[in-house]
Parts: C-alpha cells; sequence; structure tokens
C-alpha cells in the first residue's frame, strides 16, 4: 500500500457554476473550492501513477492527453481545465541547468530566463524578431473541450503575461535601463506584446466553455514590484484593463496570476482594472487571511498555503494551514483553496495531497 491511498477518499464532484459563483462572492459556498494556476506535468503524472488515473485511455488516442487531464483535474477536485491558444508562444533565451529535484518527479533540466539580454534588445532585434501571428492562433484544444467537457466543469484560459513577456524578451536588466535610456523603444515592446495577447484575449472571450480568464503575469519580488508602480500602472495595467472588459462583455471572469508585493499597484488593479481574482501569495510578503481582509469584499483571494510549507512542512502542519485559512476566508464566498504559487514539480505529491484532502473534510 502506498502512504497516498488513505487521502482523497472523500468524494468531490466538479461544480463549475458553484466556483463561479464563489468567485464572484455570492455568499458562503457549501464546500472548499480549489483553485490553482496549474500543477507541473511531473505532479499530475504522479498522481496518475498512484491512482491509476487514465489507465483506461489508449496512449494513441490523438485526444489522450486532452482525456487524462479531464480525467486527473475530476479526481483531485478541480472544477475546470487549463486549456490556451495554440501559436501564442514567444522564443526566449534560456539557461539550462540540472534539476534537483529527486525521484519520479524530476525533469531532464530546469530553464532559467537570461537576466541581462534577450532576444529582443534593440531596434534592430525588434524588426527581426518571429513575433507571433494573432492570424494563425488555433484553438483546436479548446474546441475538443467545449464539446467533450463534462457539463459540470468550464475551461479557465489566460494570456495575460504583458509585463512578463517584455521582461522576458528584453532581459531584465536592459528593459530597466531603457526604461529612461530608450523610453520610446519601451514603449513599442509594451505596445506589441500587450497587442499580441490582447487578440489572444479577444478569441478566448468568445470562446464557448471558457468561462474564465486566468493568466499569470509577475510583476513583483518580496518587497516591492519589478519595475517603477507608475511604469506598471502607465504600459502594462492598460493592457489588462482591455482584457478584463473583453471578458467581462461576454460575461466572464478576470483573474490574476501575479507573483510579488504589488501592494503599490494593487488598487490601480481592482478600481481600473477591475480585476475579479488574484492568485499569488507568499506568507513573508502577505498571508491569504491578511489579503482576504484588505481586499476580499472587492475581490475573489486565491491560495492561501505557502508553497514553502507544501515542500518542507509535517503533514500536521499543513492541514492547520488549510484549516487557519479556510476559517479565516471561507466566510462570504470569494475563495479557493490552493497553493500560495503553482504546484510545482519539487513539491511532495503527498503533501499537495494532503492539502486537498483536508480542504474536502472542511465544510
Amino acid at each position: 500500500m502506498n502512504d497516498c491511498e488513505n487521502l482523497l477518499k472523500q468524494p468531490a464532484t466538479p461544480d463549475a457554476e458553484g466556483l463561479k459563483a464563489n468567485l464572484l462572492r455570492k455568499g458562503t459556498p457549501e464546500r472548499v473550492f480549489v483553485m490553482e494556476l496549474f500543477e507541473d506535468e511531473e505532479i499530475k503524472s504522479e498522481v496518475c501513477r498512484i491512482y491509476g488515473i487514465g489507465a483506461e485511455i489508449d496512449p494513441d488516442d490523438p485526444r489522450a492527453s486532452q482525456k487524462r487531464e479531464i480525467a486527473v483535474q475530476r479526481f483531485l477536485g478541480y472544477d475546470a481545465v487549463c486549456a490556451g491558444l495554440e501559436g501564442l508562444q514567444f522564443d526566449y533565451t534560456f539557461h539550462q541547468v540540472d534539476d534537483t529535484t529527486h525521484g519520479t518527479q524530476k525533469r531532464p533540466e530546469r530553464n532559467w530566463m537570461e537576466l541581462g539580454r534577450g532576444p529582443v534588445g534593440s531596434w534592430e532585434d525588434f524588426e527581426k524578431y518571429p513575433w507571433p501571428d494573432p492570424s494563425k492562433f488555433r484553438t483546436d484544444a479548446l474546441e475538443w473541450y467545449a464539446l467533450n467537457l463534462p457539463d459540470d466543469m468550464c475551461i479557465c484560459s489566460g494570456s495575460h503575461s504583458v509585463f512578463e513577456n517584455v521582461t522576458w524578451l528584453m532581459g531584465y536588466e536592459t528593459l530597466c535601463l531603457a526604461i529612461f535610456d530608450q523610453p520610446d523603444f519601451v514603449d513599442a515592446m509594451f505596445e506589441k506584446v500587450g497587442g499580441i495577447f490582447y487578440e489572444g484575449a479577444r478569441i478566448l472571450a468568445q470562446m464557448p466553455r471558457v468561462d474564465i480568464l486566468f493568466g499569470g503575469d509577475d510583476m513583483g519580488f518580496k518587497t516591492g514590484t519589478m519595475i517603477q508602480p507608475d511604469v506598471l500602472e502607465q504600459k502594462s495595467l492598460p493592457w489588462h484593463k482591455k482584457m478584463a472588459r473583453l471578458a467581462h462583455d461576454q460575461g466572464k471572469i478576470y483573474m490574476l496570476h501575479s507573483c510579488g508585493n504589488l501592494s503599490e499597484i494593487m488598487e490601480a488593479l481592482i478600481e481600473e482594472v477591475k480585476l475579479d481574482g488574484k492568485h499569488s501569495f507568499e506568507d513573508v510578503i502577505e498571508t491569504l487571511p491578511q489579503a482576504k481582509e484588505r481586499y476580499g469584499d472587492r475581490i475573489a483571494i486565491i491560495g492561501g498555503v505557502d508553497v514553502d510549507l507544501l515542500c518542507r512542512g509535517t503533514e500536521s502542519q499543513i492541514r492547520s494551514r488549510v484549516r487557519e485559512v479556510v476559517e479565516a476566508c471561507q466566510p462570504g464566498g470569494g475563495f479557493c483553496l490552493g497553493s500560495g504559487n503553482t504546484i510545482a514539480n519539487y513539491i511532495p505529491v503527498r503533501n499537495y495531497l494532503i492539502m486537498l484532502d483536508e480542504g474536502r473534510k472542511l465544510r
């Protein structure tokens, strides 16, 4: 018997309509909803291996990955699958290093972004760069899910990473200098990247079963924003405002995952962008109960269990933290239990499942 067999025995039935009502703060839900930006592939593969999820799916089936995704998300208790546009990818400059994760969750290597200068550091680079072409974006997987996803689930899909991609394409150091030395180039980068993501959001907002636009755009670090708050408000947040309007015009929810301390731009995100929910919280910056107290009457707050605790905590510590977070954040709705960031491949699977298991036990 493996040490995970005693977990997740209490069944969890997906309820996409309940999830959406919860995110929009329409009262305290009867159960604890769970949500993540994503789980690393190694985590999902390990869950499938342990519990035999998807074993009946023919690996040669052209839609095997989508069928397995539905099966594993339902098993874990989620109300949605995550899927995006095909063709909305940028070419980056990576550094590759060995992955030090142990066991079956290890991957061949781990990629790190170039800090100094990325592939688009000059006007010449800008002209030569192979920018994604919105006219070639494909929706094959989204269309398949729209027809085959069980009625009690929905699709989360996001294309929000404006600042993050400008940073990766230019290089963080190059961007920081160019804000002062080449403001016209910085403007062009935000206009180009923002426009591409806006076209992606325009497509997603019209896709059936895509009820939540939930994407990542990391804009902060431990003590503040990655660049000056006013620059973010002038150059990046207007694109989020436009994309949020696209979602809202179609009756859909607009969520944002962003790491770091965003306290200096949170009012703009809530009042100007009209964000429906915020994800990614780190205890050393702001705990989820603190965020719920500050912002929970205006937006949904997602997460709550710090990744460091998931990595190194004991079972009793994780269960205790889940209970604390749920007790503080569940009343009134606008809360989903999850990690403080994402379910990275280096999180022990059992610790992840303990978090979900404790959430299922709480009503």
